[in-house]
């Protein structure tokens, strides 16, 4: 009897705690397989550190495979589950496509970024969910300061100065008090030559910083953003967003190039597809968190509404704290649920409190409900986070430790770009590439297409494929088939093609004569021909070899240019060769002529001219001229008999095969294989 199938949607905090409960519980007696996008389960909680440049990206990342033994990771996007097929369909980040069976499914795939109708906010501002963006947006603040300490006019210092964080909550109030102090720290060390200081801007339509801590909590979280200089504004908010700054509800408009989208965030737009019942767009799930009439369906985290039994009539909120409480009690039923456990429980959480990171040893904190503020709030607060994290306590430890003796490395490594991050994105924890494998452009429709059938239609999630395209331009092209890696089949010609610089087995680094893409043959007649163009209807007898033996023929060009050819596809064959129509054969008449009777002529290294209908298998395997000596095994001779062909004739693409090449100085050149 073969072991069940148990399948993880998402490896954020719920279904990390899902995988590795049931990983110790199970002990080999199911199969879990975990999907997800990336290899890593991302620390929320400490992004912000990352932008600010305290930690680096790899500390808020612990791998999957190493911290989850006995559990099967596959790298892809969930975008298709058959609830009747039990079956889920998912996108490699190669494009590839694949399906999971399973007889228990989890769904975990936490949230993404909020959305609302402000003109101009999907295309300007950047959310805050991934690694990506926070590596994006430490990126770019850093370099608009040192454009600012660059630039002459006071104005445009003063905007490139000049960061908008929209929303007051977690992590927009961390994102802004880490912020200044970072700017703060380079413009100290390398001052603006207007005597301009970075200014940091918090919105929100709430009436204090922090709505869902206590109200003590939040003055003391105003009271430090305002020491440090932050402009806090409540009860405002962006009304429009242009390239050049933002317009606000109350007229206001302020000249900035950077807008942080950290307003909150709405389940993943998978679990809309299921047409099961929702509530605001998580997924109904009752205490023991399974779907009503779906006993092999589990939801827990972001995308689940879980009733709050301390709390009737409420579902318990989207924190990081739930989920990772979710993660454990789902384990616990679905083993149970399988028989491998032992009871069903429902789920029952009272909060425990809330930890606020403001930098430096600042901190605002209630645990167990006691409010704490100042260098108390702080340790509490760190000391939280490393006991929180399923791994790399040390190097996170030890990256505090430096920053706080060690000045920060303000530096830019331009390793994500602004259109490879966009606000609207069904994964904001992957960034968007510059070219796909199925031919796509960069973050081009298909991207667009997948998230918009993840979001069951939603146009904003079809929207960013689309819009990341058309950013990307002419970078991008460089990625696709005919560009950069590709030129060798639709754009620039290869080295070994016709038309680009030769391969290096030739003589002199330079094309051999007669060949496309270097001049004709000294003693060849008739006017220069066109570019990698031999003259048109000119047969052999007008173009005589004249004093010009057989061994004298470039025949180390040939290996060079079969082995390009032998890799072409026929369309690009018969491209390349504009000598005649596509699907024309060419007109052959006579046997071939020896160069001179006297003495026994070689293989002529010269293509012959084929009908290009004319498959290899079906031409005469023999043919060659009378008295040649036979050809090795690896070269293949030229099939069709015909009249001796111009000393330019290009190369026929994939019907010549590589092999050894008799040189005129005796030694055997190898083909490009």
């Amino acid at each position: 009897m073969s072991r069940p199938r148990i399948v993880i949607v998402g490896a954020g905090f719920a279904g990390y705690r899902t995988a590795r409960t049931l990983s110790r519980l199970t002990r080999h007696q199911a199969d879990i397989t975990l999907l997800n996008p990336t290899d890593y389960f991302l620390y929320l909680p400490l992004l912000p550190q990352v932008a600010a440049g305290i930690l680096e990206p790899r500390r808020v990342s612990v791998s999957l495979s190493g911290t989850l033994p006995r559990v099967r990771l596959v790298l892809g996007e969930a975008d298709g589950i058959d609830l009747d097929g039990r079956t889920v369909h998912y996108t490699d980040p190669e494009g590839g496509e694949g399906t999971l069976r399973y007889d228990r499914l989890v769904l975990a795939a936490g949230s993404v970024n909020k959305l609302l109708p402000i003109p101009g906010v999907a295309e300007h501002a950047h959310g805050f969910r991934g690694l990506p963006e926070a590596l994006y947006l430490r990126d770019h603040v850093t370099r608009q300061v040192e454009l600012a300490a660059a630039a002459g006019d006071r104005a445009e210092c003063a905007a490139r100065c000049t960061f908008v964080v929209v929303g007051a909550g977690y992590t927009g109030t961390e994102v802004a008090a880490h912020g200044q102090m970072y700017t703060d720290a380079q413009v100290r060390r390398h001052p603006m030559r207007t005597g301009m200081r970075p200014r940091w801007m918090l919105l929100d339509v709430a009436e204090r910083v922090l709505p869902e801590m206590d109200e003590r909590l939040s003055r003391t979280a105003e009271r430090v953003l305002r020491q440090r200089g932050v402009d806090v504004r409540m009860g405002i908010s962006v009304k429009e967003a242009t390239h050049d700054g933002v317009l606000l509800t109350d007229g206001t408009t302020v000249d900035t190039r950077t807008l942080v989208w950290c307003v909150g965030v709405r389940p993943d737009p998978l679990v809309e597809s299921l047409g099961l019942p929702m509530e605001r767009g998580r997924l109904l799930v009752d205490p023991h968190l399974q779907v009503p009439g779906r006993p092999e369906l589990f939801a827990c985290g972001d995308v689940a509404a879980v009733p709050d039994l301390n709390r009737p009539g409420q579902y318990t909120p989207m924190t990081a704290q739930h989920a990772w409480r979710h993660g454990k009690v789902c384990a616990q039923n679905v083993a149970a649920s399988l028989g491998i456990g032992g009871e069903r429980r429902a789920y029952r959480h009272r909060d425990m409190g809330f930890v606020v990171d403001l930098g430096g040893a600042k901190a605002a904190a209630n645990p167990l409900g006691v409010p704490m503020s100042g260098p108390a709030a702080g340790a509490v607060t760190r000391g939280y986070h490393l006991a929180a994290m399923p791994g790399n306590r040390v190097r996170v430890a030890a990256d505090w430790l430096l920053d706080a003796v060690l000045p920060r490395q303000a530096v830019q490594l331009g390793l994500v770009r602004s259109w490879s991050v966009p606000l609207e994105s069904a994964s904001p924890e992957v960034a968007r590439v510059p070219g796909r494998p199925d031919g796509d452009a960069a973050g081009g429709p298909a991207d667009g297409a997948r998230a918009g059938a993840r979001a069951g239609g939603e146009s904003a999630a079809g929207r960013s494929g689309a819009g990341a395209g058309a950013e990307a331009g002419a970078g991008a092209a460089e990625h696709r088939p005919g560009g950069g890696a590709a030129r060798g089949r639709q754009g620039e010609p290869a080295a070994s093609q016709p038309g680009r610089e030769p391969a290096k087995n030739q003589r002199g680094g330079e094309p051999a004569k007669g060949q496309p893409g270097g001049e004709p043959a000294k003693n060849q007649p008739g006017p220069e021909p066109a570019k990698n163009q031999p003259p048109k209807n000119q047969s052999a007898k007008h173009q005589p070899p004249k004093n010009q033996p057989a061994e004298k023929q470039p025949g180390e060009a040939q290996a060079a240019a079969a082995g390009a050819g032998r890799q072409r596809r026929p369309a690009e064959a018969a491209e390349s060769r504009p000598d005649r129509a596509p699907g024309k054969p060419r007109k052959t008449s006579g046997p071939p002529r020896a160069t001179k009777p006297s003495t026994p002529p070689k293989p002529s290294t010269t293509p012959k001219p084929k009908p290009s209908a004319m498959p290899r298998s079906s031409r005469p395997p023999g043919a060659r001229a009378p008295g040649a000596p036979a050809p090795s095994r690896s070269a293949r001779p030229p099939a069709d008999p015909g009249p001796e062909p111009p000393a330019n004739q290009p190369p026929p693409g994939p019907d010549i095969a590589p092999g050894p090449v008799k040189r005129t100085d005796g030694r055997a050149a190898e083909g490009d294989s």
